[in-house]
C-alpha cells in the first residue's frame, strides 16, 4: 500500500474545491440567459438591447469561473 502524502491530499481537494466552485458561475450563467430569453419573449421590441447587456453580464460572470481556475494553480 502507497503511503499518501500531505502535498497529494491538498491537491486533490483543491481540484474538488474548484468543481464545486464553478457551479456558482454555471447557475448564473443559465439564469442569465433564462431571464434574457423571457424578456426578448415578452418585449420583442428590445431585444437587441437586452442581448448587449446580457453578453457583458455572461462575460462578468464567466471571469468569476476563470479566476477560480487561476486560484487552483496559484494555491
Amino acid at each position: 500500500m502507497d503511503i499518501i502524502t500531505l502535498a497529494e491530499v491538498s491537491g486533490n481537494l483543491s481540484i474538488l474545491g474548484y468543481g464545486i466552485a464553478a457551479l456558482g458561475p454555471a447557475l448564473g450563467l443559465g439564469i442569465a440567459v433564462g431571464k434574457t430569453v423571457e424578456s426578448m419573449a415578452r418585449q420583442p421590441e428590445i431585444s437587441g438591447q437586452l442581448r448587449t447587456t446580457m453578453f457583458i453580464g455572461l462575460a462578468l460572470i464567466e471571469v468569476l469561473a476563470l479566476l477560480g481556475f487561476v486560484a487552483l494553480f496559484i494555491a
